[in-house]
């Protein structure tokens, strides 16, 4: 498979049967979809600024997540309330590698703090 696109690439595996955690897990031992990925990210990461911090918490690889975390911390700079900083927060943590931990826990906040109220 040479020369392909990361769409390319994940399309084949995905033709093949694999999905989700098994589709991550072949992904990350294709050795071109690996390279072409890091590649992305070194050509997104000098378009867009982010921290060495940031490059390891999120995945960043497509403008849309550089530009959800651009704006997110645009947002963070100006004075939210309280509600918008928490989904700011949220929105970020759908740029994380393990994106449904976040979310669950929202989940179960929400759920204990209305289940006090009944």
């Amino acid at each position: 498979m040479k020369n392909k696109s990361l769409q390319q690439i994940e399309d084949f595996y995905l033709n093949l049967g694999y999905k989700r955690g098994k589709l991550r897990k072949v992904l990350a031992k294709d050795e071109e979809y690996q390279k072409l990925l890091k590649d992305r990210k070194r050509k997104l990461t000098q378009r867009f600024k982010a921290t060495s911090v940031e490059k390891k918490k999120y995945v960043l690889s497509t403008d849309s997540d550089f530009e959800i975390l651009t704006k997110c911390k645009q947002l963070e700079k100006l004075e939210l309330s309280k509600e918008d900083r928490i989904l700011v927060k949220l929105i970020k943590s759908q740029l994380e590698y393990n994106r449904r931990k976040p979310l669950l826990n929202t989940l179960n906040r929400l759920l204990k703090k209305y289940k006090q109220r009944l």
